[in-house]
């Protein structure tokens, strides 16, 4: 009757699945004629029943091993779970279009009902909604009616199923005594242990007395016919049933000793297979261990044959069939208990694990010496499981793990000895076949899953063997307690085995041992090549930190990749089957190496970590030159090869590793890797441009269609390898150099609109290579031909003012509570990192906006002049009116304008262009409440907040603690808003901080000593170290007396005996007398003239400058122009910047104006002595630009020194040294570089105090142009946790850009800054000297 009970059940639970669900089911058109239950034929009944029937059939498989009618009745009950065709069955399907027809009324008039509750407000939601109209469903009269009428028909369609099933069971009774002895003769040709077990099989039960009696008769003292009727009855009765019998400790023992019997064996295997499947792990692991001491047994005994290893495995035999059956039930079961061992006692589990390790570790003793070795049980295993899968899985739970490596460290540690030793059988085979023969052709390492094999040799057995030990030691070699196992000492051998010489035979292997043929690169069915098997255990190895660490970070393992590198570098004779694909698993390996900081350190420096200090060639050198002799095609061993290109491509990946990172660079710029590469690009962009055009209709398959394929997928690996020296500023100095600007910015944008991945190593995308590519002239101008920019703002546009078209609108959008939405933050941050002074320049400069009588509301902004005149000059109703959003985007537009002009020479040329003040001035003015006596008050709401704010910030010049910034909130209580609006300078006096007032120090003893020695120079070396030593002791103890007049006769006299010290010039300035009359017809640009106003105002503020200070200062700068236009180069280039003069203000000379208190006499005399030392090439930008001292090269590309030197080494002593500063900023998509070229070019106006500013002036004039670099990486210490913060709240680039450097001094980190000199002097001088 349990049948008919599971069918009676799986029916109701059909049901009740589909009511579940009401509001998913749509009506059909056409229902078939059974779903009207009124008409109920024997052609309907029929159909039903074979509906059920191959739904049951279907699940068969599901319910034959159910040890109980309960079992059975779960599995069923949670069928549409565990079964992904449950809604194809025919019956399911019936069900749901008979219930569709029934209640389809009900259920669309009570979710009419609900629709119109919810619309009034009375609903809460889709999940309410889904479980009302479910209940009333249920509770409908049509619901009642239908479940009794579908449960008297389902009981009629059963009971006639029953009755059938019946019939065919006498049936099938009869033709099995007709053929039991066929298929007793037949057995050995099954495939191996599994239950065969069909639907139409029934269970004999039996009480207790009646499985007493069966243990009795399974005795083996029975007779043998006994003993199998036993066993044939045994396999027809529940497992469940046996197990829990009183007598089954008996059974378990008769059925062990029974395993030796061929004729009972077989069927002793299947009731373990239907026990396994079938009962809890109590049972089970006594099933398990009891197999597996037989089977221990079975290869201790000296009465069993078993082959040798030399004899082989022949499979058809009858008693290796019987071996080979219990052991592949026995690894099934390991492959399955790791599943729900752990919702047991650990003892168990114990058991298990320490009986197969006890089998697995079975070593026969040999009769005689000379006798040959017999197989041992782990060769069966790994004949059946090859590549260890049983001890992956076991490994994998640290539940297990600790278990499994506790009984190998104190038990079973010859189980690992014997692996090793097999590796190591295997390697000297190998070498011994190479010296006999020069051909490697040892063991076969490739097996097709479509040829049947029936004898395996014995060398065969050797290398499954050794297959199955390589992915047992390099699963084992994963985790830490895995590799304490190691030392091992092999049999016969003094040495003891370490954990890296196990890896350097892993390596080995790649390079010494037979592999694929050249012809097959890609994976193949049944692979099993060394090369690759070793490959994949380094690969995890490489991917784990703290096993890459232990294992492959040594010179040892670094060298044993390296080995066969070096012999082609020296032409040394060495035999390496398939060099290439043995070298493109070595290049895998490397890279995965290089893509990590230690992996890094240890190619770059090799066991020095010491940058600053390393002279003998490492890993990184070998492998560019290796890689510089490929791309030559000077290796005459691989010349010609087809795999050549992919070869060449694996070791530019390697290097690109390196160079992608400032300190990787570093080593391979001798190297010229960029020339190489560009020039391999350029031949293949030229071989690609030979192509002819496909014609439609042609062979797409030609081999001509290949080799072009191959031709541009080769041309664009080329070009992603060159667009990554962009990740560094050097390296942007380099790419651009190269000629292939355009190209690979022209690629990465086309990856960047797939949404492709960088590489396999990189995990954030393009933003770092872009930021870097935007601070530069022509890095702006690729992004811009490319298309990138214009997307940007176009995807922008969309979501600011058209909602996103890929984004579900249910319900009319939330007005933004944050003055950026967030779905706009990204674009926002995008664009802050695309829009630096060099970038804007290029992309604005001499633009006017377009200022139109009209716009369309379809128009969508291209460019950057576009947003500007679209979100931030909003100077016209036509402008206001074409915007949906007009206050949200009117706020983004302002919070942009208020990041730009945090770069003080971009302010310049927005103030100078577009007039940008005035213009929120008119604003604010239109934003005051006009009533009847005249102005009133302000109205303040979002955007009038955000507008005062601006004009602050742009208005006023000064540190954190010089100028006060208004906040951008509006507070609680009566005074939302307490900060004074304007509508007209000047500034209401609230936002001045009070002056700083003058000091005279002049009494300072160590002040005295210093000036002294200016005074009165000896020898010329003493001399600048002893000044350099007195200005740090006076920095550290009392940095306010350096200030004022103080400080400009302290650099002014340092400077003058400097520039009269051959050896200290560095620049050959030539003559040139400051006469007023040689500047009379010289003219300063609009953004000069903007800066000098802004100079004298912040120099009145500061009490340093009187009447007349304007004129002086504008005779300065045009003195500097002509002065420094005798030492300028023409070039031809299509950058704006390079067209005119220097682009921004000339903050270094404004800033010495300062110092000198307005005098104009002393500060030119100053400069052309500055003019001469190697420090103004980084302090004075003006200084170099287009000038004769830099290659033409570097002239004509318009980057200058600050950003390819000073910012690229401020970020390679970043990552060494706030290595989570740097990562910081990786994650941000922002670079160190901008923010550092944004504050060194405007001498950290804004951020610093004037008397900081002094400070850093004076430090790098006294100590030297590194301190630059050190003055920046102590900013960022100082900023370390306000950078980790912002990181977080993803506004890093924001925060740096528009925040003053609060409570930084020079004078607190001097000693640091010192610290940093003693490491990094000598490579940043030598650098430095270099530009």
């Amino acid at each position: 009757m349990w049948m008919k009970v599971i069918g009676i059940i799986y029916v109701v639970k059909c049901t009740e699945y589909c009511c579940l669900q009401p509001v998913y089911i749509k009506n059909q058109a056409v229902l078939s004629k059974f779903s009207k239950m009124s008409h109920f034929s024997c052609e309907d009944e029929a159909l039903l029943q074979s509906m059920l029937r191959q739904l049951l059939q279907s699940v068969k498989e599901k319910i034959i091993g159910a040890p109980s009618v309960e079992c059975a009745e779960e599995i069923l009950l949670h069928l549409e779970e565990t079964d992904e065709n449950f809604h194809n069955y025919e019956f399911v399907k019936y069900l749901r279009q008979y219930i569709c027809s029934t209640l389809g009324s009900v259920i669309e008039e009570e979710t009419e009902k609900c629709t119109s509750a919810q619309n009034q407000g009375e609903g809460s939601g889709y999940d309410t909604l889904v479980q009302h109209v479910t209940k009333k469903t249920r509770e409908s009269k049509e619901y009642r009616e239908m479940m009794h009428s579908l449960k008297n028909v389902m009981m009629v369609v059963v009971e006639s199923l029953i009755n059938k099933f019946e019939e065919d069971q006498m049936r099938n009774k009869e033709m099995h005594r007709k053929t039991k002895k066929e298929q007793h003769s037949a057995y050995y040709t099954d495939n191996c242990s599994d239950s065969d077990s069909s639907f139409n099989r029934s269970y004999t039960f039996m009480n207790q007395e009646q499985l007493q009696l069966l243990v009795e008769r399974l005795d083996p003292a029975q007779p043998k016919e006994v003993r199998h009727e036993a066993m044939q009855t045994l396999c027809s009765v529940p497992p469940s049933d046996v197990l829990n019998c009183e007598s089954w400790s008996n059974l378990r023992k008769h059925l062990t000793i029974s395993l030796s019997d061929p004729d009972s064996s077989d069927k002793i295997l299947r009731f373990y297979a239907k026990t396994f499947s079938s009962s809890p792990l109590t049972r089970t692991r006594e099933v398990y261990t009891s197999l597996a001491k037989h089977l221990e047994l079975y290869f201790l005994s000296g009465e069993n044959c078993v082959p040798t290893i030399s004899d082989g495995i022949d499979i058809t035999n009858a008693e290796i069939i019987c071996l080979l059956k219990k052991v592949r039930l026995l690894n099934e079961y390991q492959r399955e208990v790791p599943s729900f061992w752990i919702r047991h006692p650990e003892k168990y589990m114990e058991e298990i694990v320490e009986s197969t390790l006890l089998l697995l570790s079975v070593k026969r003793e040999q009769r005689h010496l000379v006798s040959p070795k017999l197989l041992d049980p782990v060769y069966f295993l790994a004949l059946l499981d090859i590549k260890a899968v049983w001890f992956k899985k076991w490994m994998h739970a640290n539940y297990s793990r600790t278990v499994v490596l506790r009984l190998l460290e104190k038990k079973y540690k010859s189980l690992i000895t014997a692996s090793v030793q097999q590796c190591v059988y295997y390697f000297e085979s190998c070498e011994s076949a190479v010296d006999a023969t020069s051909k490697v052709n040892v063991l076969p390492q490739q097996y097709s899953s479509n040829n049947q094999k029936t004898f395996y040799s014995g060398q065969e057995l050797q290398y499954i063997y050794f297959v199955h030990s390589l992915c047992l030691l390099g699963r084992l070699l994963i985790y830490k307690q895995g590799r304490n196992l190691f030392p091992v000492q092999l049999e016969n051998r003094k040495d003891f085995i370490s954990l890296t010489d196990l890896l350097v035979l892993f390596i080995q292997f790649i390079y010494c041992s037979p592999t694929c043929p050249k012809t097959t690169l890609t994976v193949h069915t049944g692979n099993y090549s060394p090369a690759i098997l070793v490959t994949e255990v380094l690969q995890i190895l490489c991917d784990r930190a703290e096993c890459a660490t232990e294992c492959l970070y040594t010179n040892t393992v670094i060298d044993a990749l390296l080995h066969p590198i070096h012999n082609l570098l020296n032409e040394t004779e060495m035999y390496i089957n398939c060099p290439e694909t043995s070298l493109i698993h070595i290049a895998d390996i490397l890279a995965r190496i290089a893509a990590v900081e230690d992996g890094l350190s240890l190619l770059l420096y090799g066991g020095n970590m010491n940058s600053a200090k390393k002279d003998s060639l490492t890993a990184a050198h070998t492998i560019v030159q290796f890689t510089k002799k490929l791309l030559d095609e000077n290796i005459s061993v691989l010349s010609g090869s087809e795999m050549l290109p992919a070869l060449k491509g694996a070791f530019i990946f390697v290097c690109r590793q390196m160079y992608s990172t400032c300190e990787g660079l570093q080593v391979l710029i001798p190297y010229g890797l960029h020339e190489s590469i560009a020039d391999t690009w350029k031949k293949a962009s030229s071989l690609s441009e030979r192509i002819p055009t496909p014609v439609p209709g042609a062979d797409s398959i030609s081999s001509g269609n290949q080799e072009s394929q191959n031709i541009m997928v080769w041309e664009e690996t080329l070009l992603d390898d060159l667009l990554n020296f962009a990740a560094t500023p050097k390296g942007g100095l380099l790419l651009q150099n190269t000629g292939a600007l355009n190209e690979c910015v022209t690629f990465m944008f086309s990856r960047f609109s797939k949404k492709l991945q960088v590489s396999g190593c990189e995990r954030f995308g393009y933003g770092v290579i872009v930021t870097q590519m935007a601070s530069t002239s022509p890095g702006a101008v690729a992004l811009q031909r490319s298309g990138f920019i214009k997307s940007l703002i176009s995807e922008l546009w969309a979501v600011l003012e058209c909602g996103r078209d890929d984004h579900r609108v249910t319900h009319p959008s939330s007005t933004p509570v944050d003055p950026i939405d967030r779905n706009c933050q990204k674009f926002f941050l995008a664009l802050v990192n695309l829009l630096s002074y060099p970038a804007i320049y290029e992309l604005i400069g001499d633009q006017e906006i377009p200022n139109k009588p009209e716009y369309s509301l379809r128009e969508v902004p291209t460019n950057v002049v576009d947003i500007i005149d679209r979100l931030i000059i909003l100077n016209s109703e036509a402008k206001i009116h074409s915007l949906f959003n007009y206050e949200q985007s009117h706020i983004f537009g302002l919070r942009l304008l208020s990041v730009l002009c945090c770069d003080l020479d971009t302010l310049l040329l927005l103030e100078s262009q577009y007039k940008v003040s005035q213009v929120l001035l008119n604003a604010q003015k239109e934003n005051i409440i006009e009533t009847s006596e005249g102005p009133g008050n302000f109205i303040i709401d979002g955007l009038s907040v955000e507008r005062n704010h601006v004009l602050v910030r742009i208005n006023l010049t000064g540190g954190p603690v010089e100028r006060i910034l208004p906040q951008r909130v509006l507070n609680k209580g009566t005074d939302p808003y307490p900060w004074p609006m304007f509508s007209s300078y000047p500034l209401p006096r609230c936002y001045l901080s009070e002056a700083p007032r003058k000091a005279d120090f002049r009494q300072d003893s160590d002040l005295n000593k210093l000036l002294a020695s200016l005074k009165n120079p000896d020898k010329q070396l003493v001399w600048i170290e002893n000044c350099r030593r007195q200005f740090c002791k006076i920095m550290k103890a009392k940095p306010d007396v350096i200030s004022g007049t103080i400080l400009a006769e302290l650099i002014e006299k340092f400077v003058l005996h400097l520039s009269e010290n051959p050896s200290e010039c560095y620049f050959s300035t030539g003559e040139y007398e400051a006469d007023d009359a040689n500047v009379k017809n010289e003219s300063l640009s609009s953004v000069q003239q903007l800066g000098i106003k802004m100079t004298v105002r912040y120099g009145k503020y500061l009490n340093l400058l009187k009447d007349g200070a304007e004129n002086d200062l504008c005779l300065v700068l045009m003195h500097c122009d002509k002065f420094l236009k005798q030492q300028q180069t023409s070039v031809k280039s299509s950058l704006r910047c390079l067209q005119q003069g220097y682009a921004g203000y000339d903050w270094f000379a404004s800033s010495v104006f300062l110092i000198m208190s307005g005098e104009r006499e002393k500060t030119l005399i100053f400069l052309q002595q500055f003019s001469s030392l190697l420090i103004s090439a980084f302090l004075w930008l003006r200084r170099l630009h287009v000038s004769v001292h830099l290659s033409i090269d570097t002239a004509e590309s318009g980057i200058h020194p600050i950003y390819f030197c000073s910012a690229h080494y401020i970020e390679m002593l970043l990552k060494a040294e706030l290595p989570l500063v740097f990562s910081a900023f990786h994650m941000s998509g922002f670079t160190p570089s901008q923010i550092c070229q944004q504050w060194l070019a405007q001498c950290f106006w804004n951020y610093l105090d004037w008397s900081e500013i002094c400070h850093y002036i004076a430090t790098c004039i006294f100590l030297g142009p590194d301190y630059q670099i050190y003055m920046c990486i102590s900013v960022f210490k100082h900023l370390q946790h306000d950078i980790l913060q912002h990181t977080q709240t993803q506004d890093l680039q924001v925060f740096l850009k528009e925040e003053a450097l609060h409570r930084f001094r020079v004078s607190d980190y001097l000693e640091y800054m010192e610290s940093l000199e003693a490491t990094y002097r000598p490579l940043l001088l030598r650098d430095m000297r270099n530009i």
